[in-house]
């Protein structure tokens, strides 16, 4: 078994033929369409005026913000970065502004008046814009400031004067747009300057009024703040007072608590203490003459003992110099207190006075609080004032300084002697490519609306039937022509698969019809008929068409005689069958059809007929009408064994062959096969393979004789080739 990918790439392949074949059979349509709009294309490139272009280009810059914006300090800068600059600016040269100043700088108003207008009267404004405006390009160059503004024109001169004025009135366009935007800022700074003015006049009115009635003692201009008076001084220095009172109280108050703790558990060692931070000569004279003394004390108690007159007066003497040293200290002790009631009394005096003074002071800074609100607000709005002066100066220097650098012709255009238009080579390139793809869709277009039949897989496909026979085109008469006739061979094919076909060998009554007139009917009948007697079959060929019989024709016999009287009962059946200069092939003819007999084949005398013909030939073949419209087709495929339909290659559309197909289906015809006829064999993929065979293989047809399913040869040696015979 085939893996899938096996199975998948016939397919492919097969959609690409189905392509190719529509390009081959519409060749001519493509062909055609291919020349007609390549020539177009080369007639009207060589008739086209040569046009020349010139360019010119410019380097710009973005606007430079206005002082206006930048009030609080600073010069001015540019714009900051605008990712639709370039492109704005590229409208803008585009735009009426600019486009319209080069049409009155020029005159080319006039100018082209004179070339496109019937009266030669100078264009309208708007019109001659816009013809403009169609022979410009502008391009701006990746990752730079530069444009090119490149015209076309038919005189080369006039194109370099377009692109260069475009450059220059592009030029004064952004001079002129700057100019009035400094203008109008600085139009705008005078009106606020002047409205300053008048406000700080008003403030200035009022802050003299609110110092004189609040009795503000102002005397710095230049103060935003209450200026410091006496009251205040003496706040500041009684601040700076208490806080030293209170810095030596408490260290006072530490150093007599300490005084205090010693004097409780060493009273003796409280007199050194003292001197050590209070210099007093009495206490420090009666703690020297102790010193000695109890010093002598301890050195004579060594060498005179303890009961010695001099030791008790030493001993005395101690005694009552510790009773003085007590009583100074006590003293001392007596003025540290002293000391620190009188320290604590002025700082609460001191304190007294401050919280006093700052009431004051706050009352005072309260009073005058709207005072210095408003000079606040008053020198803020001369500040401003000033500043606004100064970049009113700035602004209107800054307006008289040229900026042309805000557009820079760097190349100025200049006449190119060479033209860029037409481009003939790719003018005509282009018009075969279009020619050729319009003709090549035009072909799948008309494919596309084409409903007939093409193919034998879209009528195997469609039709559900097999194709029996595929007839090449501009067939001839077998008749004629004998068994080694140019198409012999693809009625052979036909023949051998009818007879594969048939279910039973007793079936032997065939009707060739079709859906519509001149598919081939009654060609395909006396050439079938032709090969069937050739195989040493005797045959007859029934003209069936009573309305329009041609077979008489083909044959050269006459058609006075024929099927009509024998149903009528005017003549005997041997009467009315004319013989033929096939061997084995009869004719029976339609004869003249009277005004009231349209119903007779589907008398029982037909039905009779048929029967006795069936005993008599091999195979009798009937010729019929088209079955659309008429009865007499769908009649005789309900009265004989066998049905084949007839279908021309591309003729009618598919829909209609399939009603055809059902009307014999719905009569209960016995519906073999599919014939297609007229097919150009050299034209169409599908069916070169037929073609080739048949016309390839024609001198072999008299080969050794094969035995066919009916048991006779064919007319050449008594065999009958087999074709090829369709997948059914």
């Amino acid at each position: 078994m085939d893996s899938p990918e096996t199975q998948a790439a016939p397919e492919s392949r097969l959609h690409f033929l189905d392509y190719w074949r529509i390009i081959r059979i519409r060749k001519a349509i493509i062909i055609s369409v291919f020349f007609i709009t390549t020539i177009i294309a080369i007639v009207v490139t060589f008739l086209m005026k040569p046009a020349y272009s010139s360019t010119a280009q410019i380097e710009i810059q973005p606007d430079i913000v206005s002082d206006v914006v930048n009030v609080n300090g600073g010069g001015g800068s540019y714009a900051p970065y605008d990712p639709y600059f370039m492109e704005t600016e590229l409208k803008t040269i585009q735009g009426q502004a600019v486009l319209s100043q080069v049409v009155q700088d020029l005159n080319l108003d006039q100018l082209w008046g004179k070339k496109i207008s019937p009266d030669g009267q100078p264009l309208k404004m708007n019109d001659a814009v816009d013809y403009l405006r169609r022979l410009i390009s502008l391009e701006a160059d990746r990752n730079t400031k530069l444009i090119d503004i490149t015209v076309y024109n038919e005189d080369k001169n006039l194109a370099a004067s377009i692109a260069n004025e475009i450059a220059s009135d592009y030029l004064h366009y952004r001079l002129e747009q700057h100019r009035q935007q400094m203008a109008s800022g600085i139009e705008k700074l005078d009106g606020d300057y002047q409205a300053e003015e008048t406000n700080i006049f008003s403030m200035q009115t009022n802050v003299d009024a609110l110092r004189k009635d609040l009795a503000i003692n102002d005397t710095d201009p230049n103060a935003v703040g209450p200026t410091p008076t006496i009251t205040a001084e003496q706040l500041q220095h009684l601040n700076e007072l208490l806080i030293e009172g209170e810095s030596l109280y408490t260290r006072l108050e530490s150093q007599f608590a300490e005084f205090q703790d010693i004097q409780a558990t060493n009273p003796t060692a409280l007199g050194d203490v003292l001197l050590t931070i209070n210099s007093d000569a009495m206490l420090s004279d009666l703690l020297g003459k102790l010193h000695a003394n109890e010093q002598k004390i301890v050195e004579q108690q060594v060498y005179l003992g303890s009961n010695n007159p001099d030791m008790d007066a030493a001993v005395s003497l101690s005694a009552t110099l510790k009773e003085e040293i007590k009583e100074r200290v006590d003293g001392i002790m007596i003025g540290l207190e002293s000391n620190l009631k009188a320290q604590g009394n002025e700082v609460i005096t001191i304190s007294n006075k401050v919280q006093g003074i700052e009431v004051d002071t706050q009352t005072e800074v309260e009073r005058g609080e709207p005072y210095w609100e408003a000079k606040q607000h008053l020198q803020d709005a001369r500040n401003l004032h000033q500043l606004l002066a100064a970049t009113i100066e700035k602004d209107k220097a800054d307006a008289l300084i040229p900026k042309t650098a805000l557009v820079t012709v760097i190349n100025p255009a200049t006449p190119s002697d060479i033209p860029v238009r037409p481009t003939k080579t790719l003018n005509i390139a282009l018009g075969a490519f279009f020619g050729l793809l319009v003709g090549v869709s035009l072909a799948f277009f008309i494919e596309y609306l084409d409903t007939s039949v093409k193919t034998i897989d879209e009528v195997e496909r469609v039709f559900q039937a097999p194709v029996l026979g595929v007839i090449p085109q501009n067939v001839g008469s077998l008749f004629e022509q004998g068994a080694d006739g140019a198409h012999a061979e693809a009625y052979r094919v036909l023949r051998t698969n009818i007879l594969f076909s048939r279910k039973d060998e007793n079936l032997n009554s065939l009707v060739v019809v079709s859906a519509g007139m001149g598919e081939g009917k009654s060609t395909t009948v006396l050439n079938l008929a032709t090969v069937f007697a050739q195989a040493g079959q005797r045959t007859l060929v029934v003209d069936s068409d009573l309305r329009r019989p041609t077979l008489h024709k083909l044959l050269r016999v006459t058609n006075n005689l024929g099927l009509i009287n024998y149903l009528l009962k005017q003549n005997t059946l041997e009467q009315a069958i004319q013989p033929t200069t096939v061997p084995m092939l009869d004719f029976l003819a339609s004869g003249k059809l009277p005004g009231g007999g349209i119903n007779i084949l589907g008398s029982e005398q037909m039905r009779n007929l048929i029967s006795e013909l069936k005993q008599r030939y091999d195979f009798i073949l009937f010729d019929s009408p088209p079955i659309m419209g008429l009865s007499d087709a769908s009649v005789l495929a309900s009265e004989v064994d066998l049905a084949i339909q007839i279908i021309q290659y591309r003729r009618y559309p598919q829909l209609m062959n399939i009603r055809a197909k059902q009307m014999v289906e719905k009569v209960g015809g016995n519906l073999v096969g599919i014939v297609l006829n007229n097919i150009n064999m050299a034209q169409d993929e599908s069916y070169y393979y037929y073609g080739g065979y048949y016309y390839h293989n024609n001198d072999d047809s008299k080969e050794a004789p094969s035995k066919d399913p009916s048991g006779g040869d064919d007319g050449t040696g008594g065999s009958d080739r087999i074709g090829i015979q369709q997948k059914y």
